[in-house]
């Protein structure tokens, strides 16, 4: 980390004088909505950005916003380009080889498949975003085969184009696009995968890490963080 200060906000949080960076850089993907996405003004929006703005205002750290495309979110994330991950990712134990994570600020989310039609699932072409608990859980089903994309809204043009029968993806993500009522719908069963959100930081950055997951706490505490999940992301589960 950089030069560190102690923020009066952390500590109370944490219950212990806390260390943070004099800059927070945030990192998002900006194209995952409701969690993440680009406005027309060209800035970051949705619930990460709310639900960071928040918790930076309440650790008294100075945030900025940095896009990166999911493919190399997490290794930018270890080389320094940014300091912390909030971007829709799953904590898994995979992941947590390589960084650490907050405590989480949504619960486990269904995942579901969205198709043309009627699909036989496990025989199936699915399509799912590459490096995600979702393209995992593919890999895992007997007789299907996983087509792996760079961005999600590729997935969704992979059925549409007939390369892909199906895409699994968020369900908070895939349900604006089955409330449309259009060619695309909801098939099989929700699936619940992972073990919550939560915010990656390198496995240095303990006290970047304890203050997030103190801020987090605090919203949980004083409702802030159910109001926001049901703002952002109704029918999802709250704390």
């Amino acid at each position: 980390m950089n030069k560190l200060i102690v923020t009066s906000v952390a500590a109370a949080l944490l219950g212990s004088a806390a260390m943070a960076q004099d800059v927070v850089r945030l990192g998002t993907e900006g194209a995952y909505p409701p969690y993440n996405f680009i406005n027309d003004a060209g800035e970051v929006d949705g619930f990460e950005r709310e639900l960071g703005d928040e918790l930076c205002a309440r650790a008294e750290l100075t945030c900025t916003w940095v896009t990166n495309d999911w493919d190399s979110i997490i290794p930018n994330l270890v080389s320094g380009n940014y300091d912390a991950i909030i971007a829709g990712m799953s904590i898994t134990d995979e992941r947590k080889q390589v960084i650490d994570f907050s405590d989480p600020y949504t619960q486990p989310d269904p995942s579901a498949f969205l198709a043309l039609g009627e699909v036989d699932l496990e025989n199936a072409v699915i399509a799912a975003q590459s490096g995600t608990i979702q393209a995992s859980y593919v890999t895992g089903m007997a007789g299907a085969t996983l087509l792996e994309f760079a961005t999600p809204d590729e997935t969704i043009s992979a059925v549409r184009n007939g390369e892909a029968d199906a895409v699994l993806a968020d369900k908070a993500f895939l349900e604006p696009i089955d409330s449309e009522g259009g060619d695309l719908s909801f098939v099989g069963e929700d699936v619940l995968i992972g073990g919550g959100i939560g915010l990656g930081v390198r496995q240095s950055d303990t006290e970047l890490r304890d203050t997030f997951s103190a801020a987090i706490q605090s919203m949980k505490d004083d409702g802030s963080l159910n109001a926001l999940i049901t703002k952002w992301l109704p029918g999802s589960a709250t704390f």
